[in-house]
């Protein structure tokens, strides 16, 4: 019995990490899309929400399937519970990316303007979070999940400057006033993005740890 129940982890995590995929795949053609106003990779990120949805909801119902059926030991029932959070999590990168793939969409509709704020370092950063934060679930490396949640302030950093940029940018030519506000639109996006990767990673050290650090930094010091 104890075998089939870790089978069934296995299987978990497996679908999950395709769950993880498809996200990433996603924000990355919608970055693609930005750095090359490619229309028709927006296409491709609005045709993988419906899948990227199903799976969420198959996640959730095989890690709801497990609760029932089994009463798990403290660092499987951690697990599962994990699995549950970072699922959410990987819906909605996916859904920044749709954001950012609209929002493209929408500056295919103005002559391409160089913008003074690098998104594309921006994407850059927030997408190795997410990397970096499922290489620790792949691992159950806690320390590899707490080097991603130091990346937050940089991320969140950049986001600032491009809010300041642009909004300056749009005082001084307002006839800039669409490119602008989408790409701060998107920078704000991919700040969300890095706010996912740090939930994950911190569900990473729930489960390996048994430590809630949500709202308890002193927890990553034990």
């Amino acid at each position: 019995m104890r075998i089939k129940f870790q089978q069934n982890l296995d299987d978990l995590k497996e679908r999950l990490l395709v769950m993880a995929g498809m996200a990433e795949q996603a924000i990355q053609r919608a970055i693609e899309a930005y750095r090359t106003r490619d229309l028709t990779i927006c296409e491709l990120v609005f045709r993988s929400e419906p899948a990227i949805n199903r799976l969420e909801r198959e996640i959730d119902q095989m890690a709801l399937d497990l609760l029932a059926m089994e009463q798990p030991m403290a660092i499987d029932l951690r697990f599962i519970l994990s699995v549950i959070r970072i699922n959410a999590d990987l819906e909605r990168v996916g859904d920044q990316a749709v954001n950012i793939a609209v929002r493209v969409q929408e500056m295919g509709a103005f002559a391409n303007v160089e913008l003074p704020v690098d998104i594309p370092k921006l994407a850059s950063l927030a997408a190795a979070m997410v990397r970096k934060a499922l290489q620790a679930f792949i691992e159950a490396d806690a320390d590899l999940a707490k080097a991603v949640l130091s990346l937050d302030d940089q991320v969140d950093e950049m986001n600032e400057a491009a809010f300041e940029t642009l909004s300056q940018l749009i005082k001084e030519k307002p006839e800039l006033t669409p490119p602008c506000l989408n790409a701060l639109i998107i920078a704000r996006n991919l700040e969300r993005v890095g706010d996912h990767a740090t939930n994950i990673a911190e569900d990473v050290i729930f489960w390996v740890r048994g430590a809630d650090v949500r709202h308890n930094m002193s927890a990553l010091s034990e």
